[in-house]
């Protein structure tokens, strides 16, 4: 079995003070005998467009160098569950974007979000692609020390076909950084998590945002694992915590043995 460490955060528009608090998080990861720490969806910074611009980072640039010299010392895998990335080029879009970082710290696989969460009501307006560009390929499987890992992030839960997808490139755990509102959270979130986690018989590992960002945003939290039987193992409430759960892949085989589903991974 592996253990594995969830952040759920309330990520502000102060950037140094996110980025410190992530920090200690993997510190805290580590000393919990975690194999990885994952971080929720644009856990450096929340807040508004110039600011998104201003803090948006480059895979090789220094401040995800921070994590990498971390991953390194603990020989632990870090989950960058997104930050936005510059685009070469351009000023008016950024990328969402994952970035898993392996035991030595080197980058072991990236994810551009690929659905975006576009939505005009009356009390809420959220149009993700004003300022972000959707990635053009599909969410990766990446071979590690604790099993097949699959990227998505947030929005892509609502899309079964990418899990589907996943599971068929032999994913075992995938992983759902999220920053759900809090209203669709309340709803959906849960159901969602364990409705692709059985369907496709993987671990769903879903770390998140949580509380009130701002006067117009607040997240839903309950960063939770799931396993490939449906069942919430770990699971936080409504405020900042590191949650810890165990991967099992024995357990993962003997689920998809004893219910065979036809997948080709």
């Amino acid at each position: 079995m592996s253990r594995i460490a969830l952040v759920q955060m309330t990520t502000t528009d102060g950037f140094e003070a996110n980025l410190a608090h992530a920090l200690t998080q993997v510190e805290r990861a580590a000393q919990l005998g975690a194999r990885l720490v994952a971080f929720p969806e644009v856990f450096l910074y929340i807040g508004g467009k110039e600011g998104k611009f201003a803090h948006a980072q480059e895979v090789e640039g220094p401040v995800v160098a921070r994590f990498r010299e971390l991953a390194a010392r603990h020989r632990m895998l870090v989950l960058l569950g997104s930050v936005y990335e510059r685009i070469p080029g351009r000023q008016d879009k950024v990328f969402n974007t994952s970035i898993l970082l392996d035991g030595e710290g080197r980058t072991a696989g990236v994810y551009r979000k690929l659905k975006l969460f576009d939505v005009e009501l009356p009390q809420l307006r959220i149009m993700e692609s004003d300022t972000i560009a959707a990635g053009d390929a599909l969410p990766p499987v990446i071979g590690t020390p604790i099993g097949r890992v699959g990227l998505t992030i947030c929005f892509d839960i609502r899309f079964p076909v990418l899990y589907q997808h996943l599971r068929e490139q032999g994913a075992e755990i995938v992983f759902v950084p999220s920053n759900f509102t809090f209203p669709t959270g309340a709803a959906h979130w849960e159901l969602l998590l364990r409705c692709r986690a059985l369907e496709t018989q993987v671990y769903l590992a879903a770390p998140a945002q949580v509380g009130q960002h701002n006067p117009k945003y607040a997240s839903y939290g309950h960063a939770a694992l799931v396993d490939p039987w449906g069942n919430v193992t770990a699971q936080a409430s409504n405020q900042p915590a590191l949650v810890v759960g165990e991967v099992d892949l024995a357990y993962l085989a003997a689920v998809r043995r004893n219910m065979p589903l036809g997948f080709a991974g």
